[in-house]
C-alpha cells in the first residue's frame, strides 16, 4: 500500500488578482488614483484657462462637445442606430461658435438648422429609391442627442461673455463639484433609502440632502465672491444645480442601461469617456445660465 506522504501533492497556486487595478478601485469599481490624477489635471487646466485666457473657454467647450457627441454616436451605432454624424458634428460646432456674435439666437438657430439637415441626411442616406428603415427612431434619437450635448453645451459657452463671465463658469463648476461631493459623502455616511434603484442603485435620498446642503452653501459663496450678484442668488442656483446635476446623471445612466454599456468611452482613465464626466455638467450649464441671467 502506497504511503500517502510519498504521493506528491500539487500546491494550490497563488492566484494574482484578475484586475490589478481593482485593489486601487473605490466603491464605484474605478481606478481611484488614475481618476484623481485626471480630475486634478483637468481642473487645473480649466482654472488656468478661465483666469488667463477666458475667451479660450469657448474653444474648450467646442472641442469637448465634439468629442462627447462622437462618443455617444459611436455607442449608438454599435447598438444598431443610424445617426447622421457629419451634420450633427458640424451643427454642434455651429451651436457653440455662433454664440460669440449672436448669443442665444445663434445657438438656437444653429440647433434648428442642424435638425433640418439631419432629417434630410437620414432620409436620403440610402438613396431616394430606397425607403429608410427605423427613420422615426433614428431621428428622435438624433434630435435628443443634438439637444443633450451641443445645445446644452452652448449655454456653457454663453456664460463666459459677460464681464464676470469667468466667475459665472466657476459658479457652474464649483456648484456641480459641491453637489457631487456632498451627495457622495452623505450617501456613504447616511445613505439607506435608494432614490432610483432601478436606474442608479447607489443614489440615495440622504445623498440628495447632502448635495443640497453643500451645493447651496458653495453656490452662495461663489456667487458672492466671483460674480456681480448678491449672495442670495446662490440659493436658487444651488438648488437648480443639484436638481439638474442629479437628473443629468440619472438620464445618462438610463441611456447606458438601454444600450447595455458601463461607460460611453475610455478617453479618461478612471472616469470612462468624456461624456461620463459631462452628464451632470451639461444640464447644469443650462440651469446656471438661466438663473444668473434672470436674477442678474
Amino acid at each position: 500500500m502506497t504511503d500517502q506522504q510519498s504521493i506528491p501533492v500539487a500546491e494550490e497556486p497563488v492566484r494574482e488578482p484578475q484586475n490589478k487595478t481593482a485593489e486601487k478601485s473605490g466603491r464605484a469599481g474605478r481606478n481611484l488614483p488614475a481618476a484623481i490624477a485626471v480630475g486634478v489635471a483637468l481642473g487645473a487646466s480649466l482654472i488656468a484657462v478661465l483666469i488667463f485666457v477666458p475667451k479660450v473657454w469657448v474653444a474648450v467647450v467646442a472641442v469637448a462637445m465634439a468629442v462627447a457627441t462622437h462618443e455617444v454616436v459611436r455607442r449608438l451605432r454599435e447598438s444598431g442606430f443610424s445617426i447622421p454624424v457629419i451634420p450633427l458634428l458640424v451643427g454642434g460646432q455651429a451651436m457653440i461658435w455662433l454664440t460669440w456674435p449672436f448669443g442665444t439666437t445663434g445657438a438656437l438657430g444653429a440647433f434648428g438648422g442642424t435638425v433640418v439637415v439631419c432629417m434630410i441626411w437620414r432620409l436620403v442616406s440610402g438613396g431616394l429609391s430606397t425607403a429608410p428603415q427605423n427613420y422615426l427612431r433614428d431621428m428622435a434619437t438624433t434630435v435628443f442627442l443634438a439637444a443633450w450635448v451641443p445645445l446644452f453645451g452652448s449655454f456653457g459657452a454663453l456664460l463666459i461673455y459677460p464681464e464676470d463671465g469667468a466667475g459665472r463658469v466657476f459658479c457652474l463648476m464649483l456648484g456641480v463639484v459641491a453637489s457631487d461631493v456632498g451627495g457622495y459623502t452623505a450617501g456613504v455616511l447616511f445613505g439607506k433609502h435608494p432614490m432610483a434603484p432601478a436606474i442608479s442603485p447607489k443614489k440615495s435620498w440622504e445623498g440628495l440632502g447632502g448635495s443640497l446642503v453643500l451645493g447651496i452653501v458653495v453656490s452662495s459663496l461663489a456667487v458672492s465672491f466671483l460674480t456681480d450678484n448678491p449672495w442670495w442668488v446662490g440659493v436658487p442656483l444651488g438648488v437648480m444645480l443639484v436638481i439638474t446635476g442629479t437628473l443629468g446623471d440619472l438620464v445618462e445612466s438610463q441611456v447606458k442601461r438601454d444600450l447595455g454599456i458601463k461607460d460611453m468611452g475610455t478617453l479618461l482613465p478612471g472616469h470612462g469617456g468624456l461624456m461620463d464626466r459631462l452628464d451632470s455638467v451639461l444640464p447644469s450649464a443650462v440651469a446656471t445660465w438661466i438663473v444668473l441671467t434672470l436674477l442678474a
